[in-house]
Order: structure tokens, then sequence, then C-alpha cells
């Protein structure tokens, strides 16, 4: 099966998928309230980060804690609400993006001083814990296709390109700093954009590479970027930051959990999770398969 074809497979399994509302909560997710002394693991709805999010909740389960699940619960706009408000726990977050979220006239660009930072801004309540070597980072993608014939590697070239541009992405990628706005302020380019709601998934693949977009936001660790044969576009201005995997977690959560979850976060690098991706996407397993496997073979 070509790269296209099982993306656009995929793309039939994409439109099932249902985007809870923040007002989900654990009742709506598990049937009914979560244990009062349960850790609330959250994630959002986005496949590699549910993945993420369940190696922490087995991680916990497996030193003896008690774990209630609240997944997929949409973008930062809305899961960071419950975060905040105390009804998660601990969260998978990604450096760079969350200190722009809270911060959006970031100048900071170095990773460790990202993460620095990011220990700095974080609001009263919750804590920031030890970063992965993982990223998974924002990227902007064009097709083999469109790359070869235009010349186009980089995000730089977009400026001298003649024809119309328009961007793929998840709605509330229109107004982030690295969005359309982020294209015009870096490089001089003005580009539409075209909602598609699955985080750089198979339908923005599909939209790519069918020609009805030029350009498309996809994760680094996307296995994606191989099986469509998508070109990565240079970020030669650094608009997009390092966007190393990191846990937000309540100032509450319990000690020996921390531990827990820094361990697990110590172990966890960029080709373990592309492998995880892979799995997920090509194998078609669920994420406590996923995580299971991944925990047993990294003890």
């Amino acid at each position: 099966m070509t790269g296209s074809a099982r993306w656009t497979r995929l793309g039939a399994l994409a439109v099932l998928t249902v985007t809870l509302s923040a007002c989900g909560g654990a009742e709506a997710l598990g049937g009914g309230e979560a244990p009062r002394d349960a850790i609330v693991v959250g994630s959002g709805d986005y496949y590699s980060n549910e993945i993420i999010a369940e190696v922490y909740a087995q991680a916990l389960e497996d030193a003896g804690f008690t774990v209630s699940r609240e997944f997929k619960i949409g973008a930062r706009e809305v899961y960071l609400g419950e975060v905040e408000s105390g009804a998660i726990d601990v969260f998978p977050e990604y450096t760079g993006p969350l200190l722009q979220y809270w911060n959006p006239d970031n100048a900071v660009t170095d990773a460790d001083a990202i993460y620095a930072e990011l220990t700095e801004r974080v609001p009263a309540g919750l804590q920031i814990l030890n970063q992965a070597e993982a990223t998974d980072q924002d990227s902007y993608v064009v097709s083999r296709a469109f790359s070869e014939k235009t010349g186009i590697t980089s995000l730089a070239d977009l400026a001298s390109y003649d024809g119309p541009l328009t961007v793929g992405s998840n709605s509330e990628f229109e107004n982030r700093p690295n969005g359309p706005k982020g294209l015009k302020k870096h490089y001089g380019v003005d580009v539409g954009f075209t909602p598609i709601e699955d985080k750089g998934g198979p339908l923005t693949v599909k939209a790519l590479l069918d020609g009805q977009i030029e350009l498309a936001n996809v994760f680094s660790a996307s296995p994606a970027i191989q099986l469509s044969d998508l070109v990565v576009l240079d970020d030669p201005e650094g608009m997009f930051l390092a966007s190393h995997v990191v846990p937000l977690a309540s100032i509450r959560l319990d000690p020996d959990a921390v531990r827990v979850i820094n361990d697990v976060q110590a172990r966890l690098d960029s080709a373990a999770l592309i492998g995880m991706n892979v799995r997920s996407v090509e194998g078609q397993e669920m994420p406590a398969a996923i995580a299971a496997r991944w925990l047993s073979q990294n003890r």
C-alpha cells in the first residue's frame, strides 16, 4: 500500500474520532467520577500525545498509584483550563509551544533556556517536570512534487513563489504565533488558511497530496513525513521553538509520582516516540498496547 493510500484509508477512520469538550471530565470518559485518591492523567486530542499520557498512566499504575484517564480533550486552548483548575493532575506538554502560549512575545530560542523560562512562567499551583530528549515539533511541510517543481525547501523560499499559498491545519493554528501571522512577520509571506481538524493527520496529508493546499502544519514526529515522502521546510528564522516533551503537573502531585514520571522522561527519546507513533499509524495499535510494550522494554 502506498503512503497516499494508507493515509487516505486512515482518513476514513479519523472522521470517526470524537473530540471531547473541556467539560468532558472523568465522568464523561469513564462513566463515573474518578476515585478521590486517583491521579488524573490527561491528554490532548492527538494520538501521539495520548500515547505519552498512557505511558505516564501505566508507569504510575505499575508503581502502585490509582490512575484515572481523561484523554482526547482537545487543543491547548481547551485543556489548559482543566489543568489549571486542578481537574487534571498531569498532562504531557511541549516546551516551546507551551511557553509561547503563556508568553506570545517570548524571545528565548535555546532549548535549555526555553525550559528554564517555562519553569519561571508556570502558573501558581502547577509545576514543570523534567523535559525529555524526545521532541514533537511543529513544522511546515510540502509535498515532494511541489518542492521539486518550485525548488522550495525553506520557508524563506516562499517569498519568491508567485502562486497562491494556502496552509492547512487545525483551526486554532490560524491565530498562533507560528501560523499565517508568523509567516508574514518572519518571512513576509501572505498565505490563506484552510482548517482541517486532524492535527496534521491523514485528512491534512491527503489535502496536501491532492493539491487542495500547498502547505501543511505537521508535527516532526509524525510518521506521515516518511510514509508520504513529505518535505519539511527549513526554518532559518527560528519561528518554531524547540518542542521537547515535558509534563505539566499539579504542585500537589505526590513526590513519588513525580519521580515515576521523571524516570519515564529520562528514557523517552525521539526515536522511541517516532517508533510508538509508527505502531499507531501503520500497525493501528491502541495507545494502551503501545505504552505497555514500550514500558516492558524500558524498565
